[in-house]
């Protein structure tokens, strides 16, 4: 079975963040991934994770003014500075609390301002690779489906996959979400085994409901059978949004037979 990693964004978002540490290992995981943990003191973030012997993965660019629907601004003309600040934001924390991943967030793009944001995406990513190489970090593209998030940048995989090839940095690769990938476009196991070479990090959750993996309609006995067929060596980071309270969902792990 596959590493398992709790995604904090979503899980025992009833308690702050070091205490979401604290209950993630003690549930089982063996590494943790945030969102936008800005407001706390990332040494603290990496001794919580030294205490309870956790690994700390990936965190987020800022998403910008979200009153306004800002999600991202890596592809945004115009707001190139705000994007390389929030690189630097997010080189900085992950750093000091010992994380390996950043997701760059593209944002919102209307579909006229799409040559344009491409272009910008391009640069902008392009510079923030080489800053991130510096000191060994993985850029991440999550290309979101269009339900969740209408005219973000990218919704499938061949979107994110075309501005890697046209950047050509070995630190950029795919966040290939199960629950995104489901929704936008389907064909989850043919996809992960083609694009399986450009994946720096996995994520799941139930299609279409993104709860727990016990119920709809991809079978994840599959998808973890696959993940581990396909030699993958990184982790799978569990973002759904439970049910009800987070430790009272965890019988999917017992129900899929897996492992934490």
């Amino acid at each position: 079975m596959p590493r398992f990693s709790a995604n904090l964004g979503f899980l025992w978002t009833d308690r702050p963040l070091l205490d979401q540490i604290a209950a993630a290992a003690k549930a089982g995981f063996k590494a943790v991934e945030m969102h936008w943990p800005y407001d706390t003191d990332p040494k603290a973030v990496r001794d919580a994770c030294a205490r309870h012997g956790v690994a700390m993965l990936g965190i987020n660019t800022v998403r910008g003014d979200v009153s306004k629907g800002e999600n991202g601004l890596g592809a945004l003309p115009g707001r190139e500075a705000e994007f390389q600040a929030a690189i630097d934001q997010s080189i900085a924390w992950a750093i000091a609390a010992g994380g390996t991943s950043i997701h760059a967030m593209p944002g919102v793009v209307k579909p006229i301002d799409m040559p344009a944001a491409t272009g910008t995406f391009v640069e902008n990513l392009s510079i923030a690779a080489d800053k991130a190489g510096a000191h060994g970090l993985t850029l991440l593209l999550e290309p979101l489906n269009p339900r969740a998030m209408p005219n973000y940048f990218y919704s499938t995989l061949r979107g994110a996959g075309d501005i890697i090839a046209r950047i050509g940095k070995p630190n950029i690769k795919i966040m290939f979400d199960v629950f995104h990938v489901g929704v936008s476009e389907g064909d989850v196991l043919t996809k992960l085994e083609y694009w399986m070479p450009h994946i720096g990090h996995i994520q799941f959750a139930a299609v279409p409901s993104r709860a727990e993996p016990d119920e709809g309609e991809i079978d994840f006995r599959a998808i973890f059978k696959a993940i581990d067929r396909l030699g993958w060596k990184g982790w799978v980071g569990a973002e759904y949004k439970p049910r009800a309270g987070t430790d009272e969902g965890l019988g999917w792990v017992k129900t899929l037979g897996v492992t934490l």
